[in-house]
């Protein structure tokens, strides 16, 4: 009996269950991040992880309290020699960290996923993502069959 209590109580989570991620833009301008952190520190390391090529990048950024939020401005500035710039229908890792400097695991106050399209993704007016955007076109012809 208690077992298949348990089951329900599992299958009904996972139906109400649902997951959110970041969407920033592939652009070189400042781009602004909210987040609700564990611990509401202002000076922070930001990382990213290219989920493609595994690539970590790290940012020293200053954030400005508003409200339950951290306003998080970056424009993801020149690190170790070359310009960061985010790609196109990619996933990161974002990961914060409390303070700047050397941080270990134990420092992660804010942790999600990032995904980078220049495509309006606003699903309450039903506009979601594709990867076939302006791809596809729609011949229009007469569909009419004979059957003998």
């Amino acid at each position: 009996m208690f077992r298949v209590f348990f089951g329900l109580i599992n299958k009904f989570s996972a139906i109400s269950y649902y997951i959110t991620m970041k969407h920033l833009l592939p652009v070189t301008s400042e781009q602004i991040i909210y987040i609700i952190p564990r611990i509401y520190a202002t000076s922070v390391t930001l990382t990213l992880r290219d989920d493609s090529s595994n690539e970590v990048t790290s940012f020293l950024i200053n954030g400005v309290n508003e409200g339950n939020y951290i306003k998080l401005t970056t424009d993801f500035p020149i690190e170790n020699g070359r310009f960061y710039e985010l790609k196109e229908g990619r996933f990161y890792d974002l990961k914060i960290y409390n303070g700047q400097g050397t941080v270990t695991n134990a420092d992660i106050i804010y942790r999600d996923k990032i995904f980078c399209t220049a495509q309006s993704t606003d699903q309450s007016a039903n506009e979601n993502y594709t990867v076939n955007k302006d791809e596809y076109i729609e011949e229009s012809g007469n569909n009419d069959f004979i059957i003998l």
